[in-house]
């Protein structure tokens, strides 16, 4: 069985993510798969306020219950 490797999480998104219990309950438990989609799809913005708005949808997605970032394509890196 192949391990995932999983991406280095940005510092903006670990504090955004680690403000809440809650959120970080969420984060831990999605597949690393889906924190690298999360990281990769937030990584891949191309302005801050993007990146911005990235994260706190994130945050908002992942206290819904979802488990991946809505409506992109996927990381890459796969």
């Amino acid at each position: 069985m192949k391990k995932e490797k999983l991406h280095k999480m940005p510092a903006d998104l670990r504090k955004a993510i680690t403000s809440d219990l809650k959120s970080l309950a969420a984060w831990e438990d999605i597949t690393s798969l889906a924190r690298n989609e999360f990281i990769c799809w937030i990584t891949d913005a191309k302005k801050e306020e993007t990146r911005a708005h990235r994260i706190e949808r994130t945050i908002t997605e992942l206290m819904e219950g979802k488990r991946r970032p809505c409506c992109w394509a996927g990381c890459i890196h796969r």
